[in-house]
C-alpha cells in the first residue's frame, strides 16, 4: 500500500487453505522417507523451522480481514481463524505430496466451512494409502495434472487462432479432473474443441455460462490511482527493484508510460512496464513522495500487513479490497484459468468467487497475509454476486524482477540473529521468486521447493519446512 511520504490507496484481505492441523503439520513437517511415503519415520524438522501457520503468519491477521470473512463466507470469528490454520497446512501438506506422487499428481482441493478436509488426487491407485497417512483424502481419477495443463495449452493455442467469442473462459478444473470450457455458444465451443488433438478432447468438458468477463477499470472519479488523467484503478502490492519504488497492478490500467497520480491527485509515477492481454500485469515505478509499505487497505482503512506470497490451494479462502467495492472474501475455485475479455484472452490467472465492481482491478488478493494477485476483471457485482479473476503475484514479480514489500522482507529478518540471505553460503537468495519443483542449496544440503513463493530473509530452506523439502 502507498501514502504520500506514508501510505495509499492499496487493496486486499483475506485467507488461506485445508485438513485437521495437527495430522497436515505432521505430514507438511516430514522427511522424504516419512510415513507419507509409507517408507520410513518422519525426522525432526530443524528446531528452528516453523510450522505452516507461523510461515504464513495466521496469528497477525487482522480483525478487519476475520469480519470480511464472516460476513462474507459465513463463519464466526473461531471458524475463521481455524480455517486460516488449516488452510496453512493444507497447503504444505498437498505440496509435499505433489513432490511425492510426481507425474501421478493430479491437483488437491481443500473443502468445508473451515477448510477441515483436504483432498489430494493420483492417477495410481497404489498412492492412496500414502495420501491417507498424510491426513488427507486421496482420490483416484484419469488424468493427471500435467496432462490437463497440457490440454489446457493446446486450447489456448486454438483460441490465438479462432479468437472465439462465445466461449469467455476455459480453466483446469482438478475436482472434476476435467479442463471446462464455459460455452455462451455452445456451436462456437464444439468448433473450437475440434481444433484439438483425440487425447485432449476427451479431456475437455462444456458447461454451459453466462458470464460476459471485462476489464474492471472506470472512467468516473473517486478514489485509488488515476491514470493519466481520466481512467480509475487500485493499487495492488508494494514493490521495489533495485532502490525504486512502486506497486504491481493490471496491465489494462495502463500501457509503459501512461503517467498516474494517486488518491489524491498528487502526482505520482508512471507506468514501468505493462503486458495486456495475454497477461495482465504492469508496474508502476513512483516519485521521491510515495513510499512503499507493506500493507494493504483493509476495512476502515486499517492496515492489513503483507508477510510473503505464498500461493494457496483451489478451495482456500481469499479476500479482496478495491477502491469501488473494499472488503469482499470468497474462495479460489481454479488456477490456471484463460478468460476472454473483448480486447483479447488472457491466460495464467485465478477464477474465484469474490465479487469486484469497475474502479476495483489492479487491487490486491490476499489470502491471510499471504499475497496472492492483482484483480484483473470478472463478471457480475457485490450487489447480486460475481465471478472475478486475478493475475497470481509470483510471475509478476518474476517478470519484472521486482520485490514484494513485506512486514519482514529482504535484509529485515524476524529474527535478528537469523542468517541473512548470503549465509551460510548457497544458491538460495531472498528475493528470488520460486516455483514449486525448483531446487536449491544451503547450507551445503539441497533443497526442493513446496509452494512457489518469493523468498525472503527468515525463510531460509532449514527454518520453512512448509516451503522447502531436504532431498
Amino acid at each position: 500500500m502507498f501514502h504520500r511520504h506514508a501510505r495509499a490507496a492499496c487493496v486486499g484481505a483475506a485467507t488461506v487453505g485445508a485438513l485437521v492441523l495437527t495430522a497436515l503439520q505432521g505430514a507438511a513437517s516430514a522427511a522424504p522417507g516419512g510415513p507419507a511415503s509409507g517408507t520410513g519415520a518422519a525426522a525432526a524438522p530443524p528446531a528452528a523451522a516453523r510450522s505452516a501457520a507461523d510461515t504464513l503468519a495466521v496469528d497477525s491477521v487482522r480483525p478487519e480481514v476475520l469480519a470480511a470473512m464472516e460476513r462474507d463466507l459465513g463463519l464466526t470469528r473461531a471458524e475463521a481463524r481455524q480455517r486460516l490454520a488449516n488452510e496453512a497446512a493444507a497447503g504444505a501438506t498437498a505440496a509435499l505430496l505433489r513432490q511425492r506422487l510426481a507425474g501421478a499428481y493430479a491437483g488437491a482441493w481443500v473443502e468445508g466451512d473451515a477448510s477441515s478436509v483436504l483432498t489430494v488426487a493420483t492417477t495410481r491407485a497404489a498412492d492412496a494409502a500414502a495420501v491417507r497417512a498424510s491426513g488427507a483424502r486421496a482420490a483416484v481419477v484419469g488424468h493427471s495434472l500435467a496432462e490437463l495443463d497440457g490440454t489446457k495449452a493446446a486450447l489456448d493455442r486454438a483460441a490465438r487462432d479462432a479468437r472465439p467469442s462465445g466461449v469467455p473462459v476455459w480453466y483446469v478444473d482438478v475436482k472434476s479432473n476435467s479442463v471446462v470450457v464455459g460455452a455462451a455458444d455452445p456451436g462456437e465451443a464444439r468448433s473450437l474443441i475440434t481444433r484439438l488433438g483425440r487425447d485432449d478432447r476427451a479431456r475437455v468438458r462444456v458447461v454451459p455460462t453466462d458470464e460476459q468477463p471485462r476489464p474492471l477499470y472506470d472512467i468516473r472519479g473517486g478514489d485509488a490511482y488515476y491514470m493519466g488523467g481520466s481512467g480509475r484503478c487500485s493499487v495492488g502490492f508494494s514493490v521495489t527493484r533495485g532502490t525504486q519504488q512502486g506497486f504491481a497492478t493490471a496491465g489494462h490500467c495502463g500501457r509503459a508510460g501512461t503517467t498516474t497520480s494517486g488518491y489524491n491527485q498528487v502526482a505520482q509515477g508512471s507506468f514501468h512496464a505493462s503486458t495486456f492481454p495475454g497477461r495482465d500485469t504492469a508496474w508502476v515505478a513512483t516519485n521521491s513522495n510515495w513510499t512503499a509499505t507493506p500493507y494493504v487497505k483493509g476495512a476502515g482503512g486499517a492496515n492489513v500487513q503483507v508477510a510473503g506470497s505464498v500461493q494457496q490451494p483451489v478451495g482456500a479462502s481469499i479476500c479482496r479490497s478495491g477502491s469501488t467495492t473494499g472488503w469482499h472474501c470468497g474462495t479460489i475455485q481454479q488456477h490456471n484459468t484463460s478468460v476472454t475479455y473483448p480486447e483479447g484472452t488472457i491466460s495464467g490467472v485465478t477464477r474465484t468467487s469474490v465479487c469486484a465492481e469497475p474502479g476495483d482491478s489492479g487491487g490486491s488478493y490476499i489470502s491471510g497475509s499471504q499475497a496472492q494477485g492483482v484483480t484483473s476483471g470478472g463478471s457480475g457485482n457485490c450487489r447480486s454476486g460475481g465471478t472475478t479473476y486475478h493475475q497470481p503475484i509470483n510471475p509478476l514479480l518474476q517478470a519484472y524482477g521486482l520485490t514484494l514489500t513485506t512486514s519482514t522482507g529482504p535484509g529485515d529478518p524476524e529474527d535478528p540473529e537469523d542468517p541473512g540471505p548470503g549465509e551460510p553460503g548457497g544458491t538460495w537468495s531472498a528475493g528470488t521468486v520460486y516455483a514449486a519443483g525448483a531446487q536449491v542449496t544451503h547450507g551445503g544440503a539441497t533443497y526442493r521447493c513446496l509452494q512457489g513463493h518469493q523468498a525472503q530473509a527468515g525463510w531460509e530452506p532449514p527454518n520453512v519446512p512448509a516451503l522447502w523439502q531436504r532431498v
